[in-house]
C-alpha cells in the first residue's frame, strides 16, 4: 500500500499539468486491466523472417544492408555503455531498450525503402531512433517524427529519453511529446504519406490496432510498418487478420540478456509490406 502511495503525489501532478494527456492514459490503463482477462495469442517466429525479409525487399542475403547493422551495433552499445547506462530488459525503467534483431530489421527497411517520411511510437533512449537516423543520414534523405509521453510516475528517466540520438543527427528529427492516440491521427494528416513506421509504444490490442490501422491507411504501397513486442498482445494477428494488400512476417526477437517476463525469454516482433492500394472494407474500425 505504501508503495501506491508514494505514487499520489505524482499522479496528481501529471493530471494537473495535462489533463486531456492524464484521460487517454487512463483509459488505456482501464482497456490493460481488461485485456489481462485474455490469453496471450501463440505466435510462431519464423526461423527463417531474416532471409524472407531480404527477398521482399531484392536483397542478397546475408550481405545487404544487416552488414552495415552488425558494424554499426557495437558503436552504438559501446556509447551508452561509456555513460555509466545499463542495457537490456527493464533497462529503462520497467521497459526494454530495443534488442538487436529488431534494430537490423529496421535497419534493412530504412536503407532498402529509403523512406522520407518515418513515424515511430515509442522512444525511451531512442536506440531504434538512433538506427533509424543513421539510415536516414546514409541515404542522403528522410526526416523521421517520434510520438512518446514520457514515464509520468519516473520523472528520473526523463534525462534519459533520446539520450542515444546524437547532436548531428537531430535535424532530422522531431520528438512530439505525447500519447499516440492524442498525437498520431494528427501527424499523419499533416504528413499525408508515410513510407515506414513503427510501433513500439504501449503494447496492448486495443493500441496496437489503433497505431497499425491508422499508420496503413498512410503507408505508401511497398512501405511497411514493424510493431515490437507483439507477444504481448493479440494486436498483430488481429490486424494482419484486416489486410488484403499486404504480407507479414512473425521474427524472434533476441535481446541482450534473457527477458523472464517473456514466455520464451525472447519474445517477437511483426513486419507488414504492403503492396496495393487499400484495406479490406470489412476490416473493424479501430478507433
Amino acid at each position: 500500500m505504501h508503495r501506491y502511495l508514494a505514487h499520489v503525489p505524482r499522479v496528481i501532478a501529471s493530471i494537473a499539468s495535462d489533463p486531456t494527456e492524464a484521460c487517454f492514459t487512463l483509459r488505456t490503463k482501464l482497456v490493460e486491466i481488461v485485456e489481462r482477462q485474455r490469453p496471450r495469442f501463440p505466435y510462431v517466429p519464423d526461423p527463417d523472417w531474416e532471409r524472407r525479409l531480404h527477398e521482399w525487399l531484392g536483397l542478397t542475403y546475408p550481405v545487404g544492408p544487416a552488414s552495415e547493422f552488425r558494424a554499426l551495433w557495437p558503436t552504438i552499445i559501446a556509447e551508452l555503455r561509456s555513460r555509466g547506462l545499463q542495457l537490456g530488459p527493464a533497462s529503462f525503467g520497467i521497459w526494454n531498450d530495443g534488442d538487436p534483431e529488431f534494430l537490423r530489421a529496421i535497419w534493412c527497411l530504412a536503407r532498402h525503402l529509403r523512406p522520407m517520411n518515418v513515424v515511430e511510437t515509442g522512444v525511451a533512449r531512442g536506440l531504434t531512433s538512433r538506427v533509424i537516423l543513421e539510415a536516414l543520414e546514409r541515404n542522403g534523405q528522410g526526416h523521421l517524427w517520434s510520438i512518446d509521453r514520457p514515464p509520468a510516475l519516473a520523472p528520473e528517466l526523463r534525462d534519459e529519453i533520446g539520450i542515444a540520438v546524437g547532436s548531428n543527427l537531430r535535424p532530422r528529427w522531431t520528438y512530439i511529446r505525447g500519447s499516440s492516440r492524442r498525437r498520431l491521427p494528427a501527424l499523419l494528416k499533416r504528413l499525408g504519406r508515410i513510407d515506414l513506421f513503427i510501433h513500439d509504444s504501449m503494447h496492448t490490442t486495443d493500441n496496437v490496432c489503433f497505431e497499425l490501422s491508422h499508420a496503413w491507411s498512410a503507408l505508401q504501397s511497398g512501405g511497411a510498418l514493424v510493431a515490437d513486442d507483439i507477444d504481448l498482445n493479440w494486436g498483430f494477428h488481429d490486424f494482419t487478420q484486416t489486410l488484403c494488400d499486404g504480407h507479414s512476417l512473425i521474427c524472434q526477437s533476441k535481446p541482450l540478456t534473457p527477458d523472464p517476463r517473456r514466455f520464451d525469454g525472447k519474445g517477437s516482433f511483426g513486419i507488414a509490406e504492403r503492396h496495393g492500394p487499400g484495406m479490406n472494407p470489412r476490416c473493424p474500425a479501430w478507433t
